[in-house]
Formats: structure tokens, C-alpha cells, sequence
């Protein structure tokens, strides 16, 4: 059972660089808890999709557990190429930029994916992260995708 609703998630994750279209939901136990399974297309570089899977508890969960307004940081992603390849207007320095991001907890923490253009090897990563205001994750996931012959 989810707390939130596609409305409400879409309010979520508004102002985002992309949106995540759910493709998957795989329950893992009897209190609700889920893992979902989303599609994210890059906004700036058309041919890339990034499939993310992360743990949303379920409401027995949060009633048996507390925390009520908080997921875990955990995320797991993978890119591929689904077309051809077109980057656009990209950021090419070390920091990168966000192709997506969406809250985990009321106020404090999101799951973001960063973009880096690895210019000598001619490669994208993304990298699943998660940030909170307190305190900084060690929970990372990346992914890469090469440029074979993109324009």
C-alpha cells in the first residue's frame, strides 16, 4: 500500500530535469514494503534511458517502525542506449549536473541522478546518489553509457 499518490508524487518531483515514469513494483514482504522500478529518459541527451530501483516502505511499516516521512537513500541504476545517441547542451566540467531528482522524506533528503561527460574516454556516467541536509550517503550507484559514434 503507498502513502503517496501519482499526484502527489508528481507535485514531488516538480521543477525536476526529468520525470520518472514507473515501469515495475516488486513487493518484498508482507508489511507493503516495494521496490520500484522507474524509467528515466535524459532530457539532454536524447537515445539514453535510465532504469532506478529504490525500497518505498509500506504503511504497516511505517506504523510498526516510526519514521513515517522517510524512504530509505538506497538506489540501484543502470543507462543504456534505447536510440540513437544525441547530446545537446550538456555540462561538460567535473561536477556535472542533475538529470533527476526526487524527495525521500518530507523536508531533508532527495535521491538525485547526476550526469558526468567523461570527455577523454567519451562516456556518460550517471550516478545515483542521495542528499540530506545533515548528513552526507555513502550509498552510490553508478552507471556509464559510451559514445560510440554520437553526434
Amino acid at each position: 500500500m503507498r502513502i503517496f499518490n501519482a499526484s502527489a508524487l508528481a507535485l514531488l518531483m516538480a521543477g525536476t530535469a526529468a520525470t520518472a515514469d514507473q515501469v515495475g513494483e516488486i513487493g518484498v514482504d508482507w508489511t507493503g514494503n516495494d521496490i520500484i522500478l522507474e524509467a528515466i529518459q535524459d532530457p539532454k541527451v536524447s537515445g539514453v534511458t535510465c532504469h532506478i530501483a529504490y525500497f518505498e516502505r509500506g504503511l504497516l511499516d511505517r506504523l510498526s517502525q516510526g519514521n513515517w516521512f522517510e524512504d530509505p537513500s538506497n538506489a540501484s541504476i543502470a543507462c543504456r542506449q534505447t536510440g540513437p545517441i544525441k547530446i545537446g547542451d550538456i555540462d561538460r566540467d567535473e561536477n556535472g549536473e542533475n538529470v533527476f531528482s526526487t524527495s525521500r522524506s518530507i523536508v531533508l533528503k532527495k535521491l538525485r541522478v547526476k550526469r558526468i561527460f567523461d570527455a577523454a574516454n567519451q562516456t556518460l556516467i550517471y550516478v545515483a546518489h542521495a542528499t540530506e541536509l545533515t548528513e552526507g550517503s555513502a550509498k552510490v550507484s553508478i552507471s556509464t553509457v559510451p559514445l560510440y559514434n554520437a553526434d
